[in-house]
């Protein structure tokens, strides 16, 4: 069955009247009686009881009316909210997996309201347990969130930061007493994963990570605690510096990147707009 004839029959049983019915729908009267007559034809019965002065839907009609106007009407609003969303570059939601990372890219941002004056940036911080939930409920258009991302239902496009790899410490840790450490370093005590992760030293030593943090904070607890260490983007030693944890460079770790990342089959215009202030 055809959108058009759900459509048709749809009016008809609201209107009960085959003029109006093709009046509004701009299309002719016999339009709308061929589709009727076609459409109980397939079914088998009538669905609509008509003289020469009124219309009326039969049992067998307005059964069909109820079991398929709702889901006719979800998937009417469905469809427009979509074309809608494709077109619309009026609201950008945008996730950071870290807050501070928002003031890292205001280059990103100052060009997108720059091409669309007017245009509302929503920001929202992700969970630092599940960085892409916000993504995968559709709470945000995109994600700024660390490098790499290999998800099968997301899509990784363009880098928007990058910045040294430090690794924060206990205030009492005897990494303290140097000015730098490696990544050989992280072989020598219990590594939380946050910015970094790596089973073995570019030695071949095995790290032993720590237990699973549900948030920043909680992180940065068990680092001052002297839980182990962390390896995160060089930004945090100056928006997260508290007393007990200290930041120390790591000397031959890559650069930390952040970039930008969507839902697979979600790049509307939204998307792309950013996406191409960002490339």
């Amino acid at each position: 069955m055809e959108r058009r004839d759900l459509e048709i029959f749809l009016t008809l049983a609201e209107e009960l009247h085959f003029g109006r019915t093709a009046r509004r729908l701009h299309v002719s009267q016999a339009r709308v009686s061929q589709t009727v007559k076609d459409l109980e034809r397939r079914i088998g019965a009538p669905l609509f009881d008509r003289t020469s002065r009124r219309v009326e839907l039969t049992p067998l009609g307005r059964r069909l009316r109820d079991d398929v106007g709702p889901a006719f009407q979800r998937i009417t609003e469905g469809v427009d909210r979509a074309v809608r969303a494709a077109r619309d570059t009026s609201l950008l939601r945008i996730g950071f997996q870290a807050p501070a990372v928002a003031d890292l890219v205001p280059h990103v941002l100052g060009r997108y309201r720059r091409r669309n004056p007017g245009a509302e940036v929503r920001m929202r911080e992700a969970d630092f347990a599940d960085p892409f939930g916000l993504l995968r409920h559709d709470e945000v258009d995109v994600l700024v969130t660390l490098f790499p991302v290999d998800e099968v239902d997301l899509v990784a496009g363009p880098v928007v930061f990058t910045e040294p790899l430090v690794l924060a410490v206990a205030g009492t840790h005897p990494f303290t007493r140097r000015p730098e450490v490696t990544l050989d370093d992280l072989a020598r005590d219990v590594v939380f994963r946050a910015a970094f992760r790596m089973d073995a030293t570019p030695a071949g030593h095995p790290v032993e990570h720590g237990r699973d943090v549900t948030t920043f904070q909680e992180l940065l607890a068990a680092v001052a605690d002297g839980e182990g260490v962390c390896p995160l983007g060089a930004h945090a030693a100056e928006y997260f510096a508290r007393p007990g944890v200290a930041f120390l460079p790591v000397v031959d770790a890559p650069a930390v990147e952040w970039g930008l990342v969507w839902r697979r089959g979600g790049e509307t215009a939204v998307v792309r707009e950013i996406v191409g202030v960002a490339g």
